[in-house]
């Protein structure tokens, strides 16, 4: 046997367990589910429990009302964590140390405390509150129990950890680059879209696939500060589950949330083989 075959049995021994792994905790539960997902009332199989979801007024302002949540807080995630770690990496001073030493800790806050200060901060009986009432008598906008709650809450989350992947990108990013473009006239917005977002897309689109599936997914923030009605995805999950015990449909909606994060790590994968492709040509 060639010393090559022995390396590469030595590579699948080492693969098989992580596969086995990944088989038994994610692709048996996911399709349980989708067979759960199919089963309707009278035990038979159909697809009744997803077309509920798209007929009943209730669930489809649940999945829109998710979409807009994730969409807006990936959006301002990544515009807040990019300006961060650019501010880190092309900037020195007093003001850079402090952000480094501070933009990580929200990672280590659990998130039902993370949760409960927020409402306690931006509640309508909040610090923020009483110091409007305070200074001018004016009563604050409604943030808890609302929309723009699960939005800050997510850019609380997800901010710390996608800065850091953000600055680690912007850290390989060659001094001499942008040196060179500045030397030949390049201004600001012309270097950071021709040299630095180039260099940092791939890492770019990892942000964005691992906040988009986060968000879209999260329960806490969305079950403690979010609305009533429309629901996340999450919160509408557990209350039918738990609530209305009804199994077939909760896990239509868990299946559901799957189909939408594997479109995003659809296109992600599809990025990353194209580059991959482009490089050994």
């Amino acid at each position: 046997m060639s010393k090559q075959m022995k390396m590469g049995i030595l590579g699948l021994l080492l693969v098989i367990p992580s596969f086995l792994l990944l088989f038994v905790t994610v692709v048996i539960p996911i399709i349980i589910s989708f067979k759960e997902s199919l089963t309707n009332k009278s035990g038979g199989y159909d697809l009744s429990n997803y077309t509920y979801l798209f007929t009943d007024k209730l669930m489809r302002s649940n999945i829109i009302f998710t979409l807009e949540v994730t969409i807006v807080s990936v959006i301002l995630v990544l515009i807040i964590s990019y300006a961060l770690a650019a501010y880190m990496r092309f900037n020195n001073g007093s003001m850079v140390k402090w952000i480094r030493n501070m933009y990580m800790i929200p990672i280590f806050i659990p998130s039902v405390i993370a949760t409960y200060g927020l409402i306690q901060l931006l509640g309508n009986h909040g610090w923020v509150s009483r110091m409007l009432l305070l200074i001018n008598g004016g009563e604050m906008p409604r943030i808890i129990f609302d929309m723009k709650g699960i939005i800050i809450a997510n850019l609380w989350f997800n901010i710390p950890f996608t800065t850091m992947l953000l600055g680690s990108a912007l850290s390989a990013v060659p001094n001499s680059v942008i040196e060179s473009a500045k030397d030949v006239g390049a201004r600001r917005l012309q270097i950071f879209v021709r040299f630095i977002l180039p260099l940092t897309y791939k890492t770019l689109l990892v942000a964005i696939t691992f906040v988009f599936m986060g968000v879209i997914g999260s329960f806490t923030a969305p079950f403690l500060i979010g609305p009533n009605a429309p629901q996340m995805l999450g919160v509408s999950m557990e209350q039918v589950f738990g609530v209305f015990q009804e199994k077939q449909l909760a896990a239509a909606i868990a299946f559901f949330t799957f189909l939408l994060c594997s479109v995003m790590g659809y296109f992600y994968i599809r990025s990353m083989i194209t580059e991959e492709s482009a490089r050994s040509r």
